[in-house]
């Protein structure tokens, strides 16, 4: 069971962004996505959550064998997709923690009711880990938040919400290296074997926190090159111009 994307095509406005991208992420893996601006690494976070302005095209997207492209939006988060913006927006006029309670509300069975004492408890730990002030509970999501707090929420709701699959869509994006480290710090928390990464980042910094099992280059909407850590290493010296290196042909 995995989450695999096979030959994915998706344009906006008429334009083709990805074309042909193919990538499997095993629970218990993360995979880290790099590339220049303009390759397609943000169209991919949003056309795997749903979108409405992307057309997918052609190819498929499946999480644990579910086909992801059948379903609205808010049936893939209850699938257990989750995806950490790299702009997070505001929700003026719900407070943090009604926010992140419905959500989890909305993924127990019919009938069920959060226990409220247990959930402000682990709310409370978790907001403790990532250096939350408690008082942000009953502030509106991300209003008035500097960009570091906005980041630090995204990963606090995923936290809660436990899903299986987490793609995170340049969260290092604007991070001081204090806040990266806290950042990095909540989502390692989260590692398990039944639990897989996409982290997508235009920086080799994150990686360093964050210490992928995979990474793949993305560019002109494909994969072009994938390797371990030492290939993120290798782009930091070298820059995208590796891309133009010929690649010796094995034998």
């Amino acid at each position: 069971m995995s989450l695999v994307i096979t030959n994915l095509h998706a344009a906006i406005g008429g334009n083709d962004i990805l074309k042909g991208l193919s990538l499997e992420v095993p629970p218990g893996e993360v995979h880290a996505i790099m590339g220049p601006n303009g390759s397609g690494k943000s169209t991919l976070a949003k056309v795997i959550a749903g979108h409405e302005d992307y057309e997918v095209t052609g190819g498929s997207v499946t999480m644990n064998g579910e086909d992801l492209l059948k379903l609205e939006i808010d049936e893939r988060s209850r699938a257990g997709l989750f995806l950490a913006f790299q702009y997070p927006a505001e929700v003026p006029g719900v407070t943090m923690a009604n926010f992140i309670r419905a959500a989890r509300q909305a993924r127990l069975p019919k009938g069920e009711e959060i226990d409220a004492v247990a959930y402000y408890k682990e709310l409370y730990e978790k907001m403790d880990q990532l250096g939350i002030d408690r008082r942000f509970t009953s502030r509106s999501v991300n209003e008035g938040f500097s960009g570091g707090e906005k980041k630090r929420n995204e990963v606090l709701q995923m936290m809660m919400l436990e899903p299986g699959y987490c793609v995170m869509d340049e969260t290092d994006s604007g991070l001081d290296i204090d806040a990266l480290k806290v950042v990095a710090s909540g989502v390692n928390s989260m590692r398990s074997p039944e639990r897989g990464f996409l982290v997508i980042t235009h920086y080799q910094r994150l990686l360093d926190y964050i210490e992928p099992d995979h990474v793949h280059v993305l560019a002109d909407g494909q994969i072009v090159r994938s390797g371990s850590k030492e290939l993120a290493l290798e782009l930091e010296e070298k820059g995208y111009d590796l891309l133009k290196e010929e690649v010796p042909v094995a034998g």
